[in-house]
């Protein structure tokens, strides 16, 4: 049950590092953010998926020195577009109608409407909102993680430029947003696995408009 597995699930502080995610699971994680809804169905987003231990080792510094990075399993990296241009619009839709048997075109009037919100932004403002859609995939996969009994940690304590620099991501049209750890906890060495999970009472946390 979600709910049940939601309860379960918390940012965990500290890893096992004896155990590893089988690349099975880290699949279906995956497969739960590349699932995910997102503005105009643009999939404004990729995964990375690190399991290689020395290049989580260089990401601990950019993390400020969280440990977790190099002690989890396998780190995610959710990176969004660095901004809209009329290839990146029109290549998911090109794909869409091929997909689906349509004409190429077919949303043209549609695409059109879309190339004239994004592209007289700034690329601050265009990555503002493609970083939006990533947490939406990030949602996913924490609670398919939750689901498959694997610990996860967000993260969003870390210099992206600094991460962009050393995954390339620049060359790619990519900019990180937020980092996700994902293994099993120390349950000894976790802090914070005893603990009760704490939320807001539903009286506090509900507004309710009848």
């Amino acid at each position: 049950m979600i709910l049940e597995d939601l309860k379960w699930r918390y940012a965990t502080k500290k890893y096992d590092r004896t155990r590893k995610v089988a690349q099975k699971d880290i699949d279906k994680i995956v497969e739960a953010a590349r699932l995910a809804p997102t503005s105009s169905g643009l999939q404004q987003f990729r995964v990375i998926v690190i399991s290689n231990e020395q290049l989580k080792k260089k990401i601990v510094p950019i993390a400020m020195g969280q440990e977790i990075v190099a002690e989890c399993s396998h780190l995610l990296v959710f990176a969004a577009w660095d901004k809209y241009t009329e290839e990146r619009i029109d290549s998911i839709f090109d794909y869409t109608t091929d997909q689906r048997g349509l004409p190429k075109g077919r949303f043209k009037s549609y695409t059109d409407k879309l190339k004239a919100l994004y592209l007289p932004q700034s690329a601050e403002e265009n990555f503002v909102h493609t970083a939006r859609q990533a947490y939406i995939a990030l949602g996913l996969a924490l609670t398919q993680a939750a689901e498959l009994k694997i610990d996860s940690t967000p993260m969003e304590g870390f210099d992206s430029q600094q991460l962009d620099e050393l995954l390339g991501l620049a060359d790619k049209g990519l900019k990180s947003v937020i980092l996700l750890p994902l293994g099993y906890r120390d349950q000894q060495g976790d802090w914070l696995a005893p603990m009760k999970k704490v939320r807001n009472p539903k009286e506090d946390f509900i507004l309710e408009y009848n």
